[in-house]
């Protein structure tokens, strides 16, 4: 229980911090968002509407404390302001209705990774020299060498805009009204092929390797040798035995893909014009959005610790020595 409550008290002074750093940076750089919307008004916005965006927003003339305290509560009550390129939808709105989009990609696309992964980085280190292990790894680092950009352009020249099989983008067919109907899942599922595929290849290889060279090191220790000598059979040597304790290099790779996930979908989501945080990332940008920009920044962080979190959790579960 110690080591549970010290980590939770590291996770929130990290919390803490990263909004702290969110709330600094934007005000650390020239102009602010109101200078932004009154460069796209054309300069015919009058002082008074100038004024009241800059409250709005929090950008107010009072000291840089009172502004933080502001942030802070704001933070706190969920209340991030309106986006400005989408003004007046607040920004936890336009969130809300992109976040599921990514969850979805990012959370399949991490799963499937982790398992096919693991499952041949598995098998290739029970079967050391085999053509599993002498292939395998070499094909899927080639794959994942190529820039995930590109990947994801051969994919939608090839397989969409080609031969037609899967749909040009978005995440369903916007003729369909969204829901639990069967043509709308259908078409969710259709639509998110290639982006799972493009993540798939530009992710599998990292699992492949270390769940290959994790198990090759635990197949080396006495106790296996121990097993194989008491002639206990292989898939139980395997599961119970080399699995289990080469589980945990993977938890921590797990929970760092987790987070960054969503941060690693910008491109994929960009060229299949995927409704995700990724996307939204890149138009906030070019539409200097700075509400928009610091929730999505921040969402990133907070799932990048509380995956972190969970991890260390795992691993408490998992290795009984950290539970004395």
């Amino acid at each position: 229980m110690a080591f549970v409550i010290r980590r939770l008290a590291f996770y929130l002074v990290a919390v803490f911090v990263a909004i702290t750093f969110n709330f600094l940076i934007p005000r650390l750089m020239p102009g602010d968002p109101v200078d932004a919307m009154f460069a796209a008004a054309g300069g015919r916005m009058p002082p008074e509407t100038i004024a009241a965006y800059r409250e709005m927003l929090g950008f107010v003339d009072a000291p840089l404390w009172q502004q933080y305290l502001q942030y802070l509560r704001s933070v706190l009550m969920l209340d991030l302001g309106p986006s400005i390129m989408m003004f007046p939808t607040p920004v936890t709105t336009v969130l809300a209705g992109t976040l599921p989009w990514t969850v979805l990609l990012a959370g399949a696309a991490t799963v499937l990774a982790i398992g096919i992964g693991c499952g041949f980085g598995l098998y290739a280190a029970y079967h050391r020299g085999g053509r599993v292990d002498r292939f395998a790894p070499v094909i899927w680092q080639f794959a994942a060498s190529m820039p995930q950009a590109v990947t994801a352009l051969a994919m939608f020249f090839i397989f969409a805009l080609t031969l037609g099989w899967f749909p040009l983008g978005f995440g369903f067919n916007p003729n369909l009204r969204p829901g639990w109907s069967l043509d709308f899942v259908a078409s969710v599922v259709m639509h998110a092929v290639l982006p799972l595929l493009t993540l798939l290849i530009s992710m599998i290889a990292t699992w492949v390797f270390t769940m290959r060279n994790a198990m090759v090191n635990v197949l080396g220790e006495d106790y296996i040798a121990m097993a194989r000598a008491k002639g206990l059979p292989t898939n139980r040597i395997m599961r119970r035995y080399a699995a289990r304790n080469a589980i945990l290099p993977v938890v921590t790779a797990a929970s760092m893909a987790l987070g960054f996930a969503v941060a690693g979908q910008v491109f994929v989501e960009t060229v299949f014009n995927y409704p995700g945080i990724g996307q939204l990332i890149v138009r906030a940008v070019a539409a200097r959005d700075y509400p928009l920009m610091q929730a999505c920044f921040l969402l990133i962080v907070l799932g990048v610790l509380a995956a972190n979190f969970i991890a260390d959790m795992l691993y408490v579960w998992l290795d009984p020595r950290l539970r004395s």
